[in-house]
């Protein structure tokens, strides 16, 4: 089976490749195509943009798409930044950029309050009237500081209850254990198998 990965961002690429390696399938990249658009995500849930991504790209391609988007909600703002995550300080921000408006927001927030999740949805899609949706979640806290060097995103300030680690503190393989999208990923692994036997 092929797989095409719909999107352009290579630390999310590096962490599905980590996951699927073991499975009977091709996986292309943005890289592996002349014309790969950045499909705008105008969606208003999480599974409306990761299904808008793998379809577009499937109707470019021919191939089965897979896509995802992920959201970080904080329950002190009312779940923002929630489907805006990637773009919470604005369109073409950083990664950085995005950590510092959230603790600026929270700035003034006890850490009894500090309480949130991420929440992915993966959407594969192998044709016009087939897909398969998936979901994963991981609770924690945003914390008031950044710490680790390692991941992306809101990685650094988003602490686990257990270790009180930030996402930022683990490795690839750690994080794909008990991540948002680790989990979708080994739900969406699940499928793929059965897909591919």
């Amino acid at each position: 089976m092929k797989l095409v990965l719909a999107t352009r961002n290579k630390d999310k690429i590096t962490e599905i490749k980590a996951l699927l390696q073991n499975l009977h399938i091709e996986i292309y990249t943005f890289d592996d195509f002349e014309y790969f658009p950045d499909v705008v995500e105008d969606q208003n849930t999480l599974e409306g943009n990761a299904e808008k991504k793998a379809r577009e790209i499937y109707n470019i391609t021919g191939m089965p798409a897979m896509a995802d988007d992920t959201g970080l909600f904080v329950d002190a703002l009312d779940g923002e930044p929630g489907v805006f995550s990637s773009r919470y300080a604005g369109e073409h921000v950083t990664y950085e950029d995005n950590r510092k408006k959230l603790l600026m927001e929270m700035r003034d927030i006890p850490a009894d309050k500090r309480e949130a999740f991420f929440k992915t949805v993966i959407v594969l899609i192998l044709g016009d009237d087939k897909k398969f949706i998936v979901e994963g979640r991981c609770e924690g806290y945003i914390g008031v500081e950044e710490k680790g060097t390692l991941g992306f995103g809101y990685d650094s300030i988003f602490y686990l209850h257990d270790s009180g680690k930030s996402f930022a503190e683990l490795t690839v393989e750690e994080k794909n254990r008990i991540s948002h999208r680790g989990r979708a990923l080994q739900k969406m692994k699940k499928v793929i198998e059965k897909l591919t036997k």
